[in-house]
């Protein structure tokens, strides 16, 4: 018993120094790694845990190294920084704000359609807000509309990114839920599960993601109805001078590369023509032929490209590998069965647990970019979770969704920092903690949609991949 006990004070001690460290702005990589060393060295002397645990991970390495479905990572990236660089934002800002713009929060409509758009077709939500902060707001501001609702809907629409595929965070997420599914299914006894896929959460997320966008839109309605001093439309004086076949032309020249990129990436995937990194491949040439198309393909814009590519690669791995070393020695510590007789233990069952799960990864989105996580929670959490029978589908999209509503919701959401730096000096930090409130508690009537009607991201892969 006392032994018992004595790993449980190892396994607490890891969880509450690694928190500890987090918030007093230490790097996750090195300090995932170097609490695991510590708690591992002490428990050793300790005789309370096994090194051989640690002598595990230059085998984990080699198996990130030889993950055919992280090579999607690095490509996914270059795909979104290279047709961020290209315009592609301020093109469709401009065009849809022409098309959307002559009604009651047309600009707000618009921002959220590309942001829509942009997420399916870059996925970074930094890069998504800075752009349509830089672009949208101050239009939006000088037409008229409050700053509050302007501020809302440009967070809102540049976090969609999160959720709507092709995600850097469903990729992520689809090889710890994998990988989580398969030690649950294992602990039970099934010697041959079926696997997941990022496919499966590619598909999986259309459905909430596409509501997402519906429901901003239908809010942002709601909203012009009631204040429509608030949310005007251009005048017509102003619309009137670009011609309609003009505005048409415009519409063809802006939306139709994007969409049938968007189309060439998420339906060669649908349809099981290219695996996820093979279209994360043609995404990329997509990208860089589209950018050729603009003129913006020059030396200087494809090195920022490359730069900014290695570095988001280098940041994913190093975590990566640190999430390794920190869960081999919670596991050595016996830290995975601990969580599984915990959540286990809990009056209510499945619904406390992924209450709990779902509360905790809430609050850690204040603090934790969503690649850190995806690598610290999921390996904890996941397997006890999922050995409950839950969908590993629904229960990968409900993290994607909550982690989403985690950017937007003050004081520390990430989205919000983003546009705070890039907003005119006259939009109070104030109101854009007010503008947000509403679309996070859209995310959050999302959550329950979601956990009442689990069928809206399961039903979708079973039609697809059956």
């Amino acid at each position: 018993m006392e032994f018992l006990l004595s790993q449980e004070m190892f396994v607490v001690g890891m969880l509450v120094t690694l928190c500890a460290a987090l918030l007093m702005g230490f790097p996750v990589a090195f300090t995932l790694s170097g609490v695991a060393l510590l708690a591992a060295l002490l428990g050793n002397s300790f005789d309370l845990f096994e090194l051989a645990f640690v002598a595990a991970l230059p085998n984990r390495i080699y198996g990130i190294m030889t993950n055919d479905l992280l090579i999607a990572v690095p490509l996914f990236v270059f795909m979104g920084v290279m047709l961020e660089r290209s315009k592609l934002a301020e093109e469709l800002l401009d065009t849809m704000a022409l098309v959307l713009g002559g009604v009651r929060a047309g600009l707000g409509i618009a921002v959220s359609l590309v942001g829509g758009l942009l997420a399916a077709s870059t996925g970074i939500v930094g890069a998504t807000v800075v752009t349509m902060g830089l672009l949208s707001l101050p239009t939006m501001l000088k037409r008229g509309y409050a700053a509050t609702i302007a501020c809302g809907s440009i967070c809102a629409a540049g976090t969609l990114g999160q959720i709507i595929p092709p995600s850097i965070v469903l990729i992520l997420l689809g090889d710890q839920i994998s990988a989580a599914y398969q030690q649950a299914q294992l602990a039970q006894g099934n010697f041959s599960p079926d696997p997941v896929s990022v496919a499966d959460l590619f598909v999986g997320a259309l459905l909430p993601g596409l509501a997402l966008v519906v429901l901003y839109i239908v809010w942002q309605i709601i909203y012009a109805s009631l204040y429509p001093d608030r949310m005007p439309p251009i005048p017509e004086s102003e619309r009137a001078a670009i011609s309609r076949s003009e505005l048409t032309g415009k519409v063809v020249k802006v939306l139709l590369p994007t969409l049938s990129l968007i189309v060439l990436v998420l339906g060669s995937i649908l349809i099981g023509v290219a695996t996820p990194t093979e279209a994360a491949g043609v995404g990329a040439m997509g990208a860089i032929i589209l950018a050729a198309t603009r003129g913006q393909l020059t030396r200087k814009n494809l090195g920022a490209v490359m730069r900014s590519t290695a570095q988001v690669t280098a940041m994913v791995f190093v975590i990566l590998i640190g999430a390794q070393l920190f869960s081999l020695v919670f596991r050595g510590f016996g830290g995975d069965d601990m969580v599984a007789d915990f959540l286990a233990s809990l009056p209510g069952g499945v619904f406390t647990a992924m209450f709990l799960t779902m509360a905790l990864m809430f609050l850690l989105g204040f603090f934790l970019d969503f690649i850190e996580i995806c690598f610290v929670v999921i390996p904890i959490v996941g397997p006890a979770v999922l050995m409950m029978d839950v969908n590993p589908v629904w229960f990968a999209i409900m993290v994607a969704v909550n982690v989403q509503t985690s950017f937007l919701t003050p004081p520390f959401g990430f989205s919000l920092f983003y546009l705070r730096g890039v907003a005119p000096k006259e939009v109070s930090t104030l109101d854009i903690y007010r503008g947000v409130a509403p679309f996070v508690l859209i995310q959050l009537f999302m959550l329950v949609i979601l956990s009442l009607l689990p069928e809206l991201a399961t039903w979708l892969p079973k039609v697809v991949y059956g």
